[in-house]
């Protein structure tokens, strides 16, 4: 068990190989309301497992009640044109950060299991997305992502 652990470890190391201090999402700027915030509910709850390291310390009010930590890099949202996406992604691969992708068949049925068989049917040149998060070192993420407007 403890070897699958360090491979595990090691894998994730490759990928990352610093702890992140960046962590932007991009939306197809054409979302609205509910599908804006579902995409946006999605990849970010897939960032606080893949990276917990960026969850902050508890915070406590005045009369001492916990409260859960949240980031406390805080996450910029940007947006680009769908179509700019796919690219953003794979640059964002190319330079060693760990992207977080939602495509857009994900809004197209409630069940997962139908989400993972059209997923598997999609030519990774065919791929669309309702957005995509990138997770890494913010000199490298501030490169790809300087020419995005804010949502």
């Amino acid at each position: 068990m403890e070897l699958i652990k360090t491979n595990i470890q090691q894998s994730f190391q490759t990928v990352l190989p610093a702890i992140p201090d960046r962590c932007v999402m991009i939306m197809d700027k054409t979302l609205t309301g509910g599908n804006l915030a579902n995409a946006i509910a999605v990849i970010a709850l897939t960032i606080g497992q893949r990276h917990p390291v960026l969850v902050g310390k508890p915070l406590a009010d005045a009369s001492g009640f916990p409260h859960p930590g949240l980031i406390p890099i805080g996450i910029p949202m940007l947006c680009a044109e769908q179509s700019d996406l796919k690219g953003i992604r794979q640059t964002a691969i190319e330079n060693d950060c760990d992207v977080i992708d939602f495509p857009v068949e994900g809004q197209q049925t409630k069940n997962y299991e139908e989400f993972m068989e059209m997923t598997a049917q999609i030519q990774p040149e065919d791929m669309k997305y309702t957005g995509v998060a990138i997770v890494g070192q913010k000199r490298v993420i501030n490169k790809i992502v300087r020419k995005l407007e804010l949502i």
